[in-house]
């Protein structure tokens, strides 16, 4: 019987306490089953518990039975509502994988008069200029499109940007590259080298932003700016992180309520 374990752990509890004249609450509750003189509630002796067989045992069990059902009831409700839950993120995410990656193709860069191929480059530009990753290794949901160099958000939701920037000159040339992630136009975040004394120069920058749906994340080079030599190191990545479930508003309180 499930309610034996329960009410030999409240005895035990019971014990802890402690009564008048020395007597523990267990003793003095045995004490008051035992000397009660009225009507027995439960009308007959159905359980067998640490008072075996004693007066107010059977009324006891019967209070612990309906607290058990209780209980159950509202673990009932709680999985019911979390299982109500789990399908609704599954219906609502399920499908949106969304990724790409994508490198330079190196015919892009072209040879500035009098050099080699080892000297090609993208730029320099009179104006600021999207950077065509043509070469996509990953696409899924085609949010990315390779011809433009623009990747256009399906779904609203939290994303996770990288770009790999690299360049290389030959000596007596000093690097100068500027690289934006821009957002719908708008400058996120930028690598650059302002003529150092070095030669070779790369770097990784990672951001991670919101999306409405039909927002459009591309890379640009700043004006005047030029990537050299092994252009296919330079690389372009994204993925969501999470979608939103609902129509984000910042004023929207995203709690969900369970009915006990």
């Amino acid at each position: 019987m499930v309610v034996l374990p329960v009410l030999f752990l409240l005895g035990s509890l019971f014990h802890c306490g402690s009564a008048e004249d020395g007597q523990t609450i267990g003793e003095l509750l045995k004490n008051d089953a035992l000397s009660w003189e009225g009507p027995m509630t439960c009308k007959q002796w159905d359980c067998e518990c640490v008072y075996t067989r004693q007066r107010g045992c059977c009324c006891a069990a019967n209070d612990m039975f309906q607290l058990e059902d209780d209980i159950f009831k509202r673990i009932h409700y709680l999985w019911h509502n979390i299982s109500t839950l789990k399908y609704r993120v599954h219906d609502y995410t399920d499908g949106v994988q969304i990724a790409f990656k994508a490198t330079m193709d190196p015919s892009v860069a072209t040879m500035t008069p009098g050099t080699t191929d080892s000297d090609s480059c993208f730029g320099p530009f009179n104006t600021n200029v999207p950077i065509p990753y043509g070469n996509v290794a990953l696409n899924h949901y085609h949010g990315y499109n390779p011809s433009m160099g623009v990747f256009t958000a399906p779904y609203a939701g939290v994303y996770v940007f990288s770009i790999t920037v690299y360049s290389y000159v030959k000596e007596r040339n000093l690097l100068y590259h500027k690289v934006q992630l821009m957002r719908n136009g708008v400058a996120m975040t930028s690598v650059w080298e302002n003529n150092r004394e070095d030669f070779e120069d790369n770097a990784v920058q990672e951001t991670v932003m919101e999306l409405q749906k039909g927002d459009q994340v591309y890379v640009e080079l700043m004006s005047g700016r030029k990537l050299c030599r092994y252009v296919q190191y330079n690389i372009f990545t994204g993925y969501i992180l999470y979608p939103y479930p609902y129509p984000y508003h910042e004023e929207y309180d995203y709690e969900y309520e369970y009915e006990y």
